[in-house]
């Protein structure tokens, strides 16, 4: 037994060597529901398995997703992020390894000697040569794992850079296919408008007829005039924000500002079907933005191993192998060759206090990174719960505005009826179209809220989650370039 006691130091040293200095990583607890609020216990179906052009059904709003993921700075600008982490991982990486490098030199000159001025001042070319070369290594013995927690650092803070990059690619998704409908919604306010200056632009002509025939007295036709006015004052204003809402999506698919091509109108568009939601905790597995907050997470972990580092020394192997001699024909001789290998260990002794201040900073910055991840847990089951609740009530608010046009559409007709017979004065007819236009434009405003609730269901469950980089972009067949 006591031919093996001296062996015990050197085993331990072995054994340390497979461990990494600092507390292993472990993901914080979220306190997950079995179900989001006011729904029954889903499945494992969920609508984030769904790709965004099996959402988005309109052939020109996919032109104009797939130009934002092509050509939008948003996208092209994460994707830069992203290459900057990964080159920062790589070359963090490299730690783990020697490092070589090379050193080769010669020198001849006039009124110096090895490159120094020879204070004779003789104008003469001298002799005096010196010749080297050599191939040196470097390495540092990574024997508490330091270097180890420095790459789990790196490679985490890349990952969440690469979250981070998939989270704006479904936020730009989500965000051309609202300023899509928006821009849809603020169409039909259009239509309306002129249909409403229109129906008004007849009353007054009536009247103007009926004045000169001395049927109507000049309060029936001013009222009328008014009311035109009033309904031709809101063109210019919508005008002027689909002007603003086309050069919005013309940046977001990165191009000059300018018209964009509809496809189907807002009213023409089918009304998205009900749509599995899934688990909750299927959440911290498929959202961008809670796989970057466990990232970053899993980074700062591994940054208390490196602060736990610099407590402890540092062992550094080093050698080289070359050769040197004052003439360059002799450079390649054998006895010009030199060699060296050694070792040396640097460790602080006194800091002032600053290496537990790290400690400290690094398992702060821990505590932070673990209650920003349950934040963004927590809000991601918050969103989906309004989502779902938005998206339950305003289809109850849609189907009863649609009986509200419905009625007041009738009784317009009604009243244009009894007025052409006599039978009520056009006030009865103002106060129905008056009542008509608002409860059109509220209706198509609701159409509106629908599907960007479904844009936002989508969003919130990380919808495309399991879409891989190539794949993003959709089917490449039916792209069409808008530009």
């Amino acid at each position: 037994m006591n031919r093996f006691k001296h062996a015990r130091p050197i085993l331990a040293v072995f054994l340390l060597a497979g461990c990494a200095i600092g507390p292993n990583y472990k993901r914080p607890a979220v306190e997950t529901p079995a179900a989001f609020r006011d729904q029954a216990a889903g499945g494992d179906h969920s609508f984030a398995d769904v790709a965004w052009w099996d959402v988005y059904r309109d052939d020109r709003l996919k032109d104009l997703i797939r130009a934002a993921l092509v050509d939008g700075y948003d996208a092209r600008i994460a994707a830069t992020r992203v290459e900057q982490a990964r080159a920062i991982a790589a070359q963090v990486h490299g730690q783990l390894f020697p490092a070589l490098g090379y050193e080769a030199g010669a020198d001849r000159g006039r009124n110096a000697i090895l490159g120094s001025p020879n204070g004779l001042g003789t104008g003469s070319t001298t002799n005096g040569f010196d010749g080297y070369g050599y191939v040196g290594a470097a390495w540092e013995f990574d024997l508490w794992g330091r270097v180890r927690r420095l790459n789990e650092q790196a490679r985490s803070q890349y990952l969440a850079s690469e979250e981070a990059r998939r989270g704006v690619l479904l936020s730009l998704v989500g965000q051309v296919a609202t300023d899509y409908f928006e821009l849809l919604e603020l169409d039909d306010e259009l239509a309306i408008a002129h249909k409403e200056m229109d129906s008004f632009s007849h009353s007054l002509k009536l009247f103007n007829q009926r004045l000169a025939g001395g049927i109507v007295s000049k309060l029936e036709t001013s009222s009328a005039e008014a009311a035109m006015a009033t309904s031709a004052a809101l063109v210019p204003g919508l005008e002027r924000q689909i002007a603003i809402k086309e050069n919005q999506i013309s940046v977001l698919i990165g191009r000059n500002p300018g018209p964009i091509l509809c496809g189907a109108r807002l009213s023409d568009q089918p009304v998205p079907p009900d749509v599995p939601i899934g688990l909750p905790s299927q959440l911290l597995e498929r959202r961008p933005d809670i796989r970057e907050a466990e990232e970053n997470a899993r980074a700062a972990n591994a940054g208390i191993g490196v602060t736990v580092g610099g407590f402890l020394p540092r062992i550094g192997l080093s050698a080289f192998l070359g050769a040197v001699s004052p003439e360059l024909d002799a450079i390649t001789s054998r006895k010009a060759g030199l060699w060296s290998i050694g070792a040396e260990a640097t460790g602080p002794l006194f800091q002032g206090g600053g290496l537990r201040g790290q400690y400290r900073e690094s398992k702060a910055a821990w505590e932070e990174a673990k209650l920003q991840y349950q934040q963004t847990a927590l809000n991601a089951f918050a969103e989906v719960a309004d989502a779902l609740v938005s998206r339950q009530k305003l289809a109850e608010v849609r189907e009863q505005q649609e009986h509200a046009v419905q009625a007041y559409q009738d009784a317009v007709k009604i009243a244009i009826e009894r007025y052409s017979s006599g039978n009520s004065s056009y006030y009865e007819v103002l106060q129905e179209q008056q009542l008509l236009y608002p409860v059109e434009v509220a209706l198509a405003q609701t159409r509106r809220d629908e599907f960007t609730e479904v844009i936002q269901l989508y969003e919130a469950l990380g919808g495309g989650w399991n879409l891989s980089d190539s794949a993003w972009l959709g089917p490449k067949n039916s792209f069409q370039n808008p530009k």
